[in-house]
């Protein structure tokens, strides 16, 4: 019985650090490479009949080149708004309207916009590793309240302890495989 509420620790810990890791690589996607993706734009906030609305819910994308990016809206009202919102986020674009679709050309990035991208990558990932040490900390405070509640012996408690490690180590593992494909993608030409 002591076993298996250890067990269901270690698999809660580990399922809210793997939703930690996800984090991570979805804020890494927000950041530009040389590349046009739609993860770059989708989150941005629109001004859509007096309430902000993410981008991905009023229109469509496409990339036809690596580039460019060109948005559709499903509603062609929403157009000037979704420009204004482009315009406003950080990402220094300018979109041109055609009538129909939006389309946003990505210049190519400077040597040194790109290392100021890798170090805003790498905060990022170490956002990411606290959180997961967070998470190594709230599990283990569980572990040792079962301990202290007699649920569990002190070697489960050991035992319990270097598995959560395991956990902890393969989430870190995780965010540095992902960084260091992020780098590697925002420092080739």
């Amino acid at each position: 019985m002591s076993d298996e509420m250890a067990s269901m620790v270690i698999d809660d810990t580990r399922d809210r650090m793997a939703r930690a890791v996800d984090r991570a690589r979805a804020e890494f996607s927000s950041i530009r490479t040389g590349r046009a993706s739609p993860a770059l734009v989708e989150k941005i906030p629109v001004e859509y009949y007096g309430s902000d609305v993410p981008l991905q819910q009023l229109a469509g994308f496409s990339v036809p080149e690596a580039r460019m990016l060109v948005i559709a809206p499903f509603d062609k009202g929403a157009m000037a708004a979704i420009e204004k919102a482009i315009r406003q986020s950080d990402l220094g674009l300018n979109p041109s309207n055609d009538g129909n679709n939006i389309r946003l050309s990505f210049p190519p990035l400077t040597a040194e916009r790109r290392r100021e991208y890798v170090k805003i990558v790498k905060g990022m990932a170490e956002d990411g590793r606290i959180s997961v040490r967070n998470l190594r900390r709230s599990g283990r405070q569980e572990l040792e309240g079962l301990e202290k509640d007699g649920d569990l012996s002190e070697d489960e408690l050991t035992r319990a302890e270097k598995e959560l490690d395991k956990v902890t180590q393969a989430a870190e593992a995780a965010i540095d495989a992902a960084l260091a494909h992020k780098e590697q993608e925002l420092l080739e030409d």
